[in-house]
């Protein structure tokens, strides 16, 4: 990652993110994923109530995940948060993200695309000011890159 380091919560990898091969499951990567970019914009100003009361959410056109190595029960771990591309408007990020072992191994890298969701019109939508300068806050990753406006003109 370029910059400063990126955004990151802790936790656990716990007994419902655990999958019959006795792993973090696949599910339970992306569930914390979610859970790292929702506080990312809780602790910048913009809770969840806050997106319900303007109608607006984000919204996932594809995720990718790469895995490294196994998280085992009950094991600690990190989870980044950096921007990996964004639109000049903001109606298109790539959000990405590591899951990070005790030993600081990463055990994934997880990269997400996507857009925000007006939910009374069902059409994507640029953000509001206040969510642009969170994305502006995130440090780059080192394979960022502008994308391209999913509004159309």
């Amino acid at each position: 990652m370029s910059g400063h380091a990126p955004f990151s919560i802790s936790s656990i990898a716990g007994w419902a993110d655990m999958d019959a091969n006795a792993h973090m499951a696949n599910v339970a990567y992306m569930n914390k994923c979610v859970d790292s970019r929702m506080s990312f914009f809780t602790q910048n100003g913009f809770q969840a109530t806050e997106f319900a009361r303007r109608r607006i959410g984000p919204v996932v056109r594809r995720d990718e995940i790469y895995y490294y190595r196994e998280v085992a029960l009950l094991e600690p771990i990190t989870i980044t948060l950096a921007l990996g591309g964004c639109a000049a408007d903001g109606s298109r990020f790539r959000l990405v993200q590591e899951v990070l072992r005790a030993d600081g191994k990463v055990a994934a890298r997880i990269r997400t695309e996507g857009g925000w969701l007006d939910l009374e019109a069902r059409k994507l939508i640029a953000p509001p000011p206040e969510i642009m300068t969170a994305l502006q806050r995130l440090p780059r990753s080192d394979d960022f890159e502008e994308l391209q406006s999913s509004l159309r003109t």
